[in-house]
């Protein structure tokens, strides 16, 4: 008797961390709802995390290593508003949007940030790529958010504009196709995709 009530509270227990462990895990990592597939889904998610996180330690290992940059006399975003307008709220709405049929990429310009947005089939790796890109360019990011439905996924950022940044928000938007579009073979040339807003 004692050995089936043992039996039965290892499963109670085992299902209760199969729950929290799928509370935890954004179901787009998840396919069914089987063990195998929850400890699969949440293996995988780990792993993108590790490797954001990776990114993430490497970027502060660098910045603890360099000197402080000194202030750039150039603007921070080389922005255009339109000749009709010169007002400063103008340049606050700017934005851009570049889509092709693997992503659709939205950044506007918030204040001193830039908000970044993209749609798209949820792609193995690709949150890594869209940092690797942001880094590369000076910008920093504040907050990351992840939603998804089924397949696609919707990852939203708020990201500071660094001193060295010399990109357009087209520029940006249009950089950030490219981390899509590269992995399928899309053409790199994906300018007409881009316009912009404001």
């Amino acid at each position: 008797m004692s050995h089936i009530a043992v039996e039965r509270n290892r499963r109670r227990q085992m299902n209760e961390h199969l729950k929290v462990l799928r509370s935890l895990t954004p179901s787009f990592y998840i396919k069914r709802g089987d063990q195998a597939s929850i400890i699969g889904g949440a293996i995988e998610f780990i792993k993108e995390l590790q490797q954001v996180l990776h990114s993430l330690e490497a970027k502060k290992k660098r910045k603890s290593l360099s000197p402080s940059p000194t202030p750039s006399p150039r603007p921070l975003l080389q922005l255009t508003p339109s000749p009709t307008s010169s007002s400063p709220d103008t340049v606050k709405e700017l934005g851009a949007c570049c889509n092709s049929p693997v992503a659709d990429v939205e950044a506007k310009l918030s204040g001193s940030n830039v908000l970044l947005r993209t749609l798209s089939k949820r792609i193995p790796g690709q949150m890594v790529k869209i940092i690797t890109v942001l880094e590369r360019q000076a910008f920093e990011i504040l907050h990351l958010n992840i939603c998804s439905m089924e397949d696609t996924v919707l990852y939203s950022f708020v990201i500071k504009i660094g001193l060295d940044c010399q990109l357009s928000v087209e520029e940006l938007a249009f950089e950030v196709q490219k981390s899509f579009c590269e992995e399928i073979g899309y053409p790199r040339s994906l300018g007409d995709a881009c316009t912009m807003d404001g």
